[in-house]
């Protein structure tokens, strides 16, 4: 049997992984900076535009369960030292992208690249922290919230000083290096059992499910459902935020708050992303002690209610900056609270492939974002904040009143257990 790892090992683990998503955040939450330049050289229009971050968002996506295979089998390293290429390809591509076909291209290659970097380290997080699931993806997941907030500004001055284009491939090359450093020092775990002793407080399986057998239940797409719906309102706003702000001629108005002044889009976006990555692992943690679909319920119902005071006083440049801090907050949860909700349910040692499928959710959520533009241009942003309330209301209802009771008839004991009993029990199917 192999010796177990020494307790502070996992949290090196987990620190590589949180650079790693960091560097790939700006390929989602830097976009928003670059539609308009984009449309001011070309004139191709915000909804054909933004049809490259739907391909993005899409690709990153659905191709993780299979990227997430090679990892449960191979380990993380040669799937991140992947994306690292494939990130670094597409952003250099978009700095000379004068067509809308090579802008496409070189958003499904930069969604080929970020998921591998992100379905590896939310996957290897999963398997290094069978007993704090919920803080574990939180962490890793707020590398990817929060990885913007300090690029932001940057990459924002770079636009207005030397061009949208010099922004692409300087950022392109820096992020693709680190990620590509960090390969070196991500591995899976070895150990047979978790490091330490920890009751967990919330119902997990003793059994490991196959993505087969995963595919096969209910409880699966139920949560697949709910990952959709938050989600489409989520990538919305992401996308749409810098043309939300134009559009409600708040985007120059200089705000000034905690002591800080900048133009209230700027201030934004970099709050947006600070709030995202503390959301993850704060929401995470709290659902390791109350339960998943509490904090679901919690999270999804203060979405709704923010996206309807952004609806309401949204044209408020302060009420804008702040509002949106709020939504993001608890919408970044999504990515710590389902693939825990995901391991928790269906086991460990193919943490990494069920977490994938269900992150195919983001990719079908994504379809919503130039639809958002559309529908924008035609109703106004008030049909599309309405349509992001009523998902997030719906479910909210659907964590409490239908997912809880579903897992709880699912899983094969339904009374928290200690992970050494699980793990135990682990070893005893494998002699």
């Amino acid at each position: 049997m192999k010796t177990q790892e020494a307790p502070s090992a996992r949290w090196f683990q987990l620190a590589f992984g949180v650079i790693c998503m960091a560097m790939i955040a700006n390929l989602q939450y830097g976009w928003t900076l670059f539609v308009d330049p984009i449309d001011a050289k070309f004139h191709w229009g915000r909804a054909a535009i933004q049809l490259a971050f739907t391909l993005f968002v899409a690709t990153e996506t659905w191709l993780v369960p299979i990227e997430a295979w090679f990892v449960d089998r191979y380990g993380p390293r040669v799937v991140i030292r992947f994306g690292a290429v494939m990130i670094t390809l597409a952003w250099v591509l978009n700095s000379y992208a004068n067509s809308l076909a090579l802008l496409y291209l070189a958003a499904i290659l930069g969604g080929v690249g970020a998921g591998s970097v992100y379905g590896t380290c939310v996957g290897n997080a999963l398997k290094w922290f069978p007993d704090r699931r919920g803080l574990a993806a939180g962490v890793t997941a707020a590398g990817f919230g929060a990885g913007a907030a300090i690029t932001v500004v940057p990459i924002a001055r770079m636009i207005a000083t030397t061009g949208y284009q010099d922004a692409f491939f300087t950022f392109g090359v820096g992020q693709g290096v680190v990620v590509l450093i960090m390969s070196f020092l991500l591995r899976k775990p070895e150990f047979a059992g978790p490091p330490q002793k920890r009751m967990v407080r919330v119902p997990q399986t003793h059994v490991d499910r196959t993505p087969g057998e995963t595919l096969r239940t209910p409880v699966f797409w139920l949560m697949y459902a709910m990952f959709v719906m938050v989600a489409s309102g989520g990538l919305m706003a992401a996308a749409q935020i810098a043309p939300i702000a134009k559009d409600y001629k708040v985007a120059d108005v200089p705000v000034s708050l905690f002591g800080v002044q900048m133009a209230a889009l700027t201030f934004a976006i970099s709050l947006d992303r600070i709030f995202d990555g503390f959301g993850r692992p704060f929401f995470g943690f709290v659902s390791d002690n109350i339960g998943r679909e509490n904090t679901m319920f919690i999270a999804f119902s203060i979405a709704a209610l923010s996206i309807l005071t952004l609806s309401a006083y949204g044209h408020n440049p302060v009420v804008f900056v702040l509002v949106t801090a709020l939504f993001f907050a608890v919408f970044g949860e999504i990515y710590s609270l389902f693939p825990a909700t995901c391991g928790d349910t269906f086991g460990s040692k193919y943490a990494a492939t069920n977490a994938g499928m269900l992150y195919t959710a983001k990719g079908t959520a994504s379809f919503m974002v130039p639809f958002a533009s559309i529908l924008a241009a035609s109703h106004g942003w008030s049909a599309v904040f309405m349509i992001t309330v009523a998902l997030n209301a719906v479910a909210a209802l659907l964590a409490i009143f239908v997912l809880k009771p579903m897992r709880a008839r699912y899983l094969p004991a339904n009374a928290p257990a200690s992970v050494e009993a699980a793990a135990a029990l682990g070893r005893e199917r494998t002699v």
